[in-house]
């Protein structure tokens, strides 16, 4: 990050995880900014050399001091496909409020914005509505929030896919580089197999992402949107997973909402609630909701989340729908800071009075 003073913040979860924050400053400021990636990705997206990445464009739009971190849900760290249970109810429970308490013991009360993605997003929006974190000044929540609509084939996928993995295939986790597998391997033959599907290109991890993620050809993202350095690391930025969090969205997708996965017996987050949308009027942080027109991924989940909310609260939340993007492109396209970091800043800007 050039110019920029770099440090590494570790903290420890209330269930006992190590994760990490990351600090790019270049000065004092009154701001400061989060950034929250989702579900087997990483703080990467936020800082990838090969395009003007959203850490340093904030940087140089008058926010010099940005924060990254690496959820249980990063692919930096193994949590996400070891044998367990969790759900974003533990990242919302445990994440979210460690995670906070050491960046406000670096930044005291100072204004803090959120930039959060997938389901980096949807676990924060979650945390605001069960008050897990506080004294957030402005959240922007790309792609989903706090309302679930996904594809129609996305549907099928998020109901079977999840048994017939682990039951028919044997396999406990899904990743991009099954395709590197060695020959004739259960692996292997699953990328072998969804790539026939997958004409548009020649890359397995693409193909991979889209079979996890989303409906389309590909669906994550426009390869028009990308360098072609981004494409060909897309297994780098999006890593393995295992299944357990595909439960947790099957249950939102039921539901149309983000609820609490937890079973009724589960002690752990019995303060958690239940229907997390049903506690949005709570929510005091102002939110953008910003969703690429053409997500095919969580399709216009943020729309409607925006609607629902904004009868909560009128004026309080604001919608952003951009033309020419997907799901993940706003983040990582090559040209995001033209036409999607300046929608960001504008917002945070606003807020930073």
């Amino acid at each position: 990050m050039p110019d920029a003073w770099i440090s590494t913040h570790p903290f420890t979860t209330g269930d006992g995880l190590a994760l990490n924050l990351t600090r790019f400053q270049r000065g004092e400021s009154d701001d400061v900014v989060l950034l929250v990636h989702g579900l087997t990705a990483s703080s990467d997206l936020f800082i990838m050399p090969e395009h003007y990445n959203l850490a340093t464009y904030l940087l140089d739009h008058g926010f010099p001091d940005v924060w990254t971190v690496d959820l249980r849900l990063s692919n930096r760290y193994p949590y996400n496909t070891e044998p367990g249970d969790f759900s974003l109810d533990d990242v919302v429970h445990y994440d979210h409020p460690a995670m906070l308490a050491e960046l406000r013991r670096h930044i005291g009360q100072r204004r803090l914005h959120v930039v959060a993605h997938c389901l980096g997003s949807t676990s924060f929006a979650m945390s605001l509505a069960a008050g897990t974190v506080k004294g957030i000044t402005s959240m922007v929540a790309q792609s989903v929030g706090l309302v679930f609509k996904v594809p129609g084939w996305s549907q099928w996928k998020i109901e079977l896919a999840p048994t017939l993995l682990e039951h028919v295939l044997g396999v406990s986790a899904i990743d991009p580089r099954m395709g590197s597998s060695a020959r004739f391997t259960r692996s292997w033959a699953l990328s072998r197999l969804v790539s026939l599907g997958h004409p548009e290109c020649d890359n397995s991890a693409c193909h991979l992402v889209s079979l996890m993620w989303g409906a389309g050809w590909p669906a994550l993202y426009s390869h028009a949107n990308l360098e072609p350095e981004t494409h060909d690391r897309i297994a780098d930025l999006l890593g393995p997973t295992g299944l357990q969090y595909y439960r947790h969205i099957r249950k939102m997708v039921r539901a149309g909402r983000a609820v609490k996965y937890a079973a009724p017996g589960d002690r752990r987050h019995a303060a958690l609630p239940d229907d997390y949308l049903a506690h949005a009027a709570d929510i005091s942080t102002s939110i953008l909701f910003m969703t690429g027109q053409d997500n095919h991924v969580f399709a216009d989940s943020n729309v409607v989340c925006h609607r629902r909310l904004a009868q909560e609260a009128p004026g309080r939340h604001e919608l952003a729908v951009l033309p020419g993007y997907g799901y993940l492109d706003p983040i990582i396209g090559k040209r995001a800071h033209v036409d999607v970091f300046p929608v960001i800043l504008d917002f945070i800007q606003r807020r930073a009075v």
